[in-house]
C-alpha cells in the first residue's frame, strides 16, 4: 500500500449556512433525504469494508479536504446503512408521559417530523436517490411496511404504506436564481453533508490526518480522520471515507472517546453515480389514502414542542467556548428546572441530581452529549464530559 501523509491541516471547510431553517416542508428533506439522520450521524459496521485495502496514490490531508470541497456530484442512487448508539435508555414510555409530545397526536403517521425520529436509534437500511437540489427520495422498509419521503420540485411527500397515509408539504417557491444555485452546494443530506458539518470544526483545536484507504460499496476510498486536540470533549474521532475518483464522502463514522462501537455511523453499501430515472421521484397518493396537508403553523411545531417541554420559553441559545468543547446554553424561563407532572417525573428518573455554584440541577448523559438543566431554568449542553459541563456552569454563576 502506498504511503500516506499524516500532516495536520486546518482545512477549508464551508461557511455556516445563514439560510438554515428557513424552509417549510423541505426542511425535512435537507438533513435526511439521502442518508437519513440529522445532526446525529453514523458509520457502517466493519463487515461492510471488503478485505484488502486499495493501493492508491498518496495524498495529504489538505489535498483530501480540498477534494471533498471541490466534489460536485449531483446525481446518485444506492443503499445506505445507518446505525446509531447514543447510549440512551429505552424511551418507550416517554411519549405517553409527555402526553404525545413528538408524536404529533392526531396528525399524520406520514409526517416526516415524527416518522424520521425512528432513525435516531438502532440500525436501519435505506434506499436513496438524488438528482440535483430539487429531487431526492428516501425509502425505509421495516416491520413489513415502507415509508417514503420524496422531494420533487416544489412538492414534498411522505407516504406510510402501513397506515396508507400521505403527508404533503410545499417547499418555499421564492427560492430562485442565486439562491437555487447556492442550494446545489448543500448536498441535500448525503454523507458529504455530514462531512461538511464535521469539517466546520477544523481549526487549531483539531487534528486532521489521512488514515489509509478502504473499500466502501465496491469503490476505492481514502480515510480522512478528524480528532479533537482539546481535553474535555467526548468525541473520539470522526472518520470520513472519501471516494478516490469523485471526492464524494461514502461513509461517515463518529466514535466516542470512551470507546466501544461507533456512536453514529452512516454510509453506502451500494452506490451508483448515474442519473436516476425521472419516474423515481414521481408520486401520486394511492387510492383511498388519507392525505394531510401541511399547515403554515406546522413550521414551528417542533420548536413549540420543545418550548412546552422546557417550560414555554423561546429557545434562543448562546455558545460558550470554542471548538469541540463549546457548550450551548439557553434560559427556558421555567423555575424549578424540570417540567411538572408525569413528564418531569419521567425525565427526572433518567438524569442524575447535581449541585454547584449554579444551585441544584439534573444532568442527562449519553455516550456523546451531556446536558444540565438547573433548577433556575437554565440549560447547558455539549459534546463534553460531565466534569467539563459542570465546570462551565459553575463559572457562569
Amino acid at each position: 500500500m502506498a504511503p500516506y501523509a499524516s500532516d495536520d491541516t486546518r482545512g477549508t471547510a464551508a461557511d455556516e449556512n445563514p439560510r438554515a431553517g428557513r424552509r417549510k416542508a423541505v426542511r425535512y428533506v435537507v438533513p435526511v433525504a439521502v442518508t437519513g439522520v440529522a445532526a446525529a450521524t453514523i458509520g457502517l459496521v466493519p463487515a461492510l469494508a471488503s478485505t484488502g485495502d486499495p493501493d492508491l496514490p498518496k495524498i495529504s490531508a489538505q489535498q483530501l479536504v480540498e477534494k471533498i470541497a471541490s466534489s460536485d456530484v449531483q446525481q446518485l442512487s444506492g443503499t445506505v446503512k445507518i446505525s446509531t448508539d447514543l447510549g440512551l435508555p429505552d424511551l418507550g414510555g416517554l411519549e405517553s408521559s409527555l402526553g404525545g409530545y413528538g408524536g404529533h397526536d392526531g396528525g399524520s403517521s406520514a409526517d416526516p417530523s415524527s416518522k424520521l425520529t425512528e432513525l435516531v436509534s438502532g440500525t436501519h437500511t435505506l434506499r436513496v436517490a438524488a438528482d440535483g437540489p430539487d429531487k431526492q427520495k428516501l425509502s425505509l422498509r421495516e416491520r413489513g411496511a415502507e415509508y417514503s419521503l420524496i422531494h420533487n420540485g416544489k412538492d414534498v411527500w411522505g407516504y406510510d404504506s402501513g397506515s396508507n397515509e400521505v403527508f404533503h408539504g410545499t417547499a418555499e417557491q421564492h427560492e430562485q436564481g442565486k439562491e437555487r444555485e447556492e442550494r446545489k452546494e448543500e448536498r441535500q443530506g448525503t454523507p458529504g453533508d455530514f462531512a461538511k458539518e464535521a469539517l466546520k470544526a477544523v481549526d487549531d483545536t483539531t487534528s486532521v490526518t489521512v488514515a489509509g484507504t478502504e473499500r466502501v460499496a465496491g469503490r476505492d476510498a481514502y480515510k480522512l480522520q478528524i480528532k479533537p486536540k482539546q481535553q474535555g470533549s467526548t468525541v473520539g474521532a470522526v472518520t470520513i471515507a472519501v471516494d478516490a475518483k469523485t471526492g464524494t464522502p461514502l461513509k461517515f463514522t463518529l466514535t466516542a472517546k470512551s470507546g466501544g462501537k461507533p456512536v453514529v455511523d452512516t454510509g453506502f453499501t451500494q452506490v451508483s453515480f448515474a442519473k436516476p430515472s425521472a419516474s423515481t421521484f414521481d408520486f401520486t397518493p394511492p387510492k383511498g389514502a388519507k392525505v394531510t396537508e401541511e399547515k403554515d403553523s406546522d413550521k414551528g411545531e417542533h420548536d413549540q414542542g420543545l418550548r412546552e417541554l422546557f417550560g414555554g420559553a423561546a429557545l434562543g441559545s448562546d455558545v460558550i467556548g470554542k471548538g469541540w468543547t463549546s457548550i450551548a446554553t439557553f434560559d427556558t424561563g421555567a423555575k424549578g428546572g424540570m417540567p411538572s407532572g408525569s413528564a418531569g417525573g419521567f425525565l427526572g428518573s433518567l438524569g442524575d441530581p447535581v449541585t454547584g455554584d449554579f444551585g441544584k440541577g439534573t444532568v442527562f448523559s449519553t455516550r456523546l452529549v451531556n446536558a444540565l438543566i438547573t433548577d433556575d431554568g437554565k440549560v447547558y449542553a455539549g459534546a463534553v464530559t460531565k466534569q467539563a459541563l459542570l465546570k462551565t456552569a459553575n463559572a457562569e454563576h
